[in-house]
């Protein structure tokens, strides 16, 4: 081996360490909006009106985390948001990916008609009121499938996994006719095994979605206490807060202390923190399918 592996050249190792400091930047502009919310939600909100909060608490306290966990309905509305988050999350992954399958055959008729339809749907939307009386006569007001069944299809995510379909080799498709399996056969194991990287992609678009939602809470079953979400209840909390913190407690005396506790401004940055946890903590499991490439190989020449 010669020495040439060993003694780098000026310009290399020059561009060594700005290839280094360019990605110590890089992260840096990355995690400090995150470290910063985080030190906040977990310093003294009296203390962080003075301002000067960066990346680490100057006087740590768990008080803003109390005064969200001490509303009654943020139980309910976890429980609610998690079984939204799961069962939306599945139905919307088996629909796109039926749908996906039947629009990627070619030799179904109807394809270029409902693809055009689907793609319709992007552009052009009801409005409000037409979707809430749709809504009403379709009777999911006060129901939890009004949190499901309005967005169990979406055209985008249709598109794309249709797009990942086409670009596998239809050469297992044609081998599973061959030894007689059905189209839900080959559809349920050789098409989804290979969609992996987009379903889980998908799947987290979905789940963000359903996680984040609270909009429809407002509109739909705000009345309804036991079909609450996390984040509309997070909401309320924050609201409260914002006029004085009257919602946040039961009396005058409570409400004097907490007022010198808590801000608008430490509640709203612990409830990002709140809301944004349980999303990071599903990511890493699925990042090992963000990767392409799983059918090399599949097909031998």
């Amino acid at each position: 081996m010669t020495n040439k592996a060993f003694n780098a050249t000026k310009s290399e190792k020059l561009f060594d360490v700005f290839n280094i400091l360019f990605m110590m930047l890089v992260l840096v502009i990355t995690l400090y909006p995150f470290l910063n919310v985080l030190a906040i939600s977990l310093n003294n909100s009296m203390d962080t009106v003075r301002g000067g909060i960066y990346i680490w608490p100057r006087q740590f306290t768990l008080e803003n985390y109390k005064t969200i966990f001490q509303y009654e309905g943020l139980i309910q509305g976890l429980q609610i948001s998690i079984l939204r988050t799961l069962v939306g999350t599945l139905l919307g992954l088996l629909s796109a990916s039926m749908l996906a399958y039947t629009l990627s055959r070619v030799d179904f008729q109807g394809r270029r008609f409902i693809s055009v339809f689907l793609a319709l749907t992007m552009y052009f939307s009801g409005g409000l009121i037409p979707v809430y009386i749709l809504m009403r006569d379709l009777h999911l007001i006060g129901t939890f499938w009004v949190y499901v069944l309005p967005g169990i299809v979406s055209a985008f995510n249709v598109f794309v996994v249709r797009s990942f379909i086409d670009g596998l080799p239809y050469a297992l498709q044609e081998s599973a006719k061959l030894d007689g399996a059905n189209d839900f056969t080959v559809y349920w194991r050789i098409i989804l095994p290979l969609c992996k990287p987009v379903l889980a992609t998908i799947a987290l678009f979905l789940a963000v979605g359903q996680w984040n939602a609270w909009f429809d809470t407002y509109l739909y079953n705000g009345s309804k206490e036991h079909l609450t979400t996390l984040q509309y209840e997070l909401m309320k909390v924050l609201q409260s807060t914002q006029q004085g913190g009257s919602g946040a407690v039961r009396n005058a005396n409570d409400m004097a202390q907490q007022m010198t506790q808590i801000s608008p401004e430490s509640i709203k940055m612990a409830i990002t923190i709140v809301v944004t946890v349980p999303i990071l903590l599903v990511y890493p499991f699925l990042q090992k399918y963000f990767v392409g490439g799983m059918t090399l190989g599949a097909v031998k020449s």
